[in-house]
């Protein structure tokens, strides 16, 4: 999606009006207007990147470090016990902008492990086969 029709762009822009709860030279981090709970941040990149695979190297840090404070800030600021930190790639990403959730938590809130069904491998040798084929990719050079 080009970045002038990206609705992430666009409230880094200030063109879409936002609570935002961190602005930044490389982030921007806002209240997510449907959130899981109160609180509910989304922590954007500022430049136009679409999924995680597509992040530049010098935004690895900042948007990891950035998390991380925002996982202590709804802690700290809103009480809550911790934290459910995720981001989807291409897949159930309703914005085509890389984005991380950042979900307040609290004992008994509802919310149950994943919000997807779980599953099993049929054997061991299954399991054996996706963990090869996982770390083959890893070491392929597109990777770094």
């Amino acid at each position: 999606m080009p970045a002038k029709s990206c609705t992430f762009c666009q409230i880094v822009a200030g063109e879409i009006p936002a609570h935002v709860v961190l602005d930044e030279p490389d982030l921007v981090g806002f209240l997510d207007a449907r959130p899981v709970f109160k609180g509910h941040v989304l922590l954007v990149t500022r430049e136009h990147v679409e999924a995680l695979p597509a992040l530049p190297a010098r935004l690895r840090e900042p948007l990891l470090e950035a998390t991380q404070r925002l996982a202590r800030a709804v802690v700290d600021g809103l009480g809550a016990q911790g934290s459910f930190v995720a981001t989807n790639t291409v897949v159930s990403q309703s914005v085509a902008h890389l984005h991380v959730h950042v979900v307040p938590r609290t004992k008994g809130d509802g919310l149950r492990g994943f919000f997807w069904p779980r599953t099993k491998y049929v054997s061991d040798e299954e399991a054996v086969e996706y963990a090869s084929r996982l770390a083959a990719a890893l070491e392929s050079p597109s990777l770094g």
